[in-house]
Formats: structure tokens, sequence, C-alpha cells
């Protein structure tokens, strides 16, 4: 199905967060989600019994999830990050398409994912991880607090997240075959929101909303969010919990050889025959 980018709702600055992202790079990336990422990526492709002759790494920050892929493809292209979310590949060229904790930062998702279909080939997988759900319900939740009593109302701290049956109608709605989605839920513990928002930074992952406060926050506010978190989410040692849902969507390019749902109406035999023969036996 053909997207309708003026449709799509524009959450995030592009261009600030490809600039977060290489400051990342530069000061030494933070990657045990991405670490993480990779090694379920790579175990996941091994339940699949195909190599894939062509395949392509979508916008995942740093290289570490070609190397876990590259043992069950012929050959693997990373599409570096791109502001204006463009995949400018021919259609029908690839057999495979991973994205590792990219998908969450686009603006338009059903049209990236309507560009993917387009460029796979028929019986071509489409594997990627992103963030979603829960993720940072914690930060959110402390942060809103701290600026509802200090400030007197809320500006926009964390993205908002997709959930899993989101990304399920998603898939369905750009035309994939099969789609499959599961969430691996990690929880990191830190000593302080400030040692979680250092590690954040670190990920590239700071706030790149549009509709974000420019100006400073205050120090009272940032004070008492780490307050509140501590309060709320602290364990019996005192440290603090972090959600990361990481969301797992798969599917695949239509194709002749792949089991197809029955048509309505076509069962042989009907469930009432059975039920009466099952009390029968």
């Amino acid at each position: 199905m053909a997207s309708n980018p003026a449709a799509a709702r524009v959450l995030f600055d592009r261009v600030l967060l490809g600039a977060r992202l290489a400051r990342a790079a530069r000061e030494g990336a933070v990657t045990f989600l991405l670490d993480r990422a990779a090694e379920d990526l790579a175990d996941r492709l091994l339940a699949v019994s195909r190599r894939f002759a062509a395949a392509t790494d979508l916008w995942t920050p740093g290289a570490g999830l070609g190397e876990a892929v590259r043992g069950r493809a012929a050959s693997i292209e990373r599409v570096a990050f791109d502001p204006s979310e463009a995949l400018a590949l021919p259609a029908g060229t690839l057999d495979l398409v991973v994205s590792a904790l990219a998908l969450q930062f686009v603006n338009d998702l059903p049209g990236v994912l309507a560009q993917i279909r387009r460029v796979l080939k028929p019986d071509g997988l489409l594997l990627a991880a992103m963030l979603g759900g829960d993720t940072l319900t914690e930060l959110r939740q402390s942060f809103a607090a701290a600026e509802a009593e200090c400030e007197g109302g809320v500006s926009p701290r964390v993205a908002p997240f997709a959930d899993l049956r989101d990304i399920g109608a998603l898939l369905q709605r750009a035309g994939f075959a099969l789609p499959v989605t599961d969430v691996d839920r990690v929880v990191v513990r830190y000593d302080s929101a400030f040692a979680l928002m250092a590690d954040l930074r670190r990920m590239g992952a700071t706030n790149a909303l549009r509709e974000r406060r420019r100006s400073p926050t205050r120090r009272a506010t940032m004070l008492r969010m780490a307050e509140l978190y501590r309060e709320r989410f602290a364990d019996p040692d005192g440290r603090i919990r972090a959600t990361f849902d990481i969301i797992w969507l798969s599917g695949w390019a239509p194709h002749e050889s792949q089991q197809q749902p029955l048509r309505p109406g076509s069962a042989k035999a009907s469930l009432e025959a059975a039920v009466k023969r099952a009390k029968r036996e």
C-alpha cells in the first residue's frame, strides 16, 4: 500500500537526530542494547533454513549488526542514516533487510515499511528490532510529574513509542505476508536518573522531538525529576530501574510457495460435525 507523506505527522527532527548519533559515535557509543539486538537477530536468522544472496542493514547505528548477519548472507550492504527516510534502492532487488534500534525514530513508519516491502524480492525477509511499548516509561513519568510541580506544565521529553499490536497492523498494511511480532523487555539498573541520561546521550537517543522545549531545563526541575524517579522506581538497594522494550518484527514479501490461509467457506468439514464426532468418541 502506498504511503501518503502529507498525512505523516512529523515528530522527530531527523537532522538533529543524525547529529546526535554522530556525536555519540565520536564520544564512544553505549552499545549494550545494540549488542543484545545483534546477538538475538543472529539467533533468529539461524531458525530460517536458507541463505540470503543480497542483504541490507537499514540505518542501524554502528556496524555490529552487519557482522551478525554476515554468515547468513552472501553480501550485505549498510544503508547509512538518512534524515529524509528515503530508501533509494531498485524494487525487487533484496533478499533480506535487517535493522536494529532505528525504526522507532522515523516519522512515517508505514511509509518506510512500504518502501522495504517494495525493495524485497518475492519471498524476501524483513527482520528488525525497534524500541517500543513501555520503553523509558519511568523517565517519562518522572519528568512529567517534576515539570507539573515545578513549572506548572509538561513539555515533550520522551518520544512516543508504538506498541506490539500497532506494529503487527502496520506490517499487514504494508503488504507483508506471515507477519510476526514479539517483545524483549530489558530492565537496566542505574545509580541515578542522571546516569541513565548520560547513557542515552551516548546512544544518540536524547530528545529530538520537533516540539521539544528549546530553553534549558531549570536545575530545580532536573533535581526534582531525579528525586521522584528514585522515590517511585528504586529497588531496595537504592538503584533505579529503566525499562527498554525491544519490539521484534518480521514479515515476508509474498510468494506462491508460502503457506496460504484458507478461503472463507473452503473447509471440508464443519466445526459442528467435528464436535459431534468428538462427543461420540
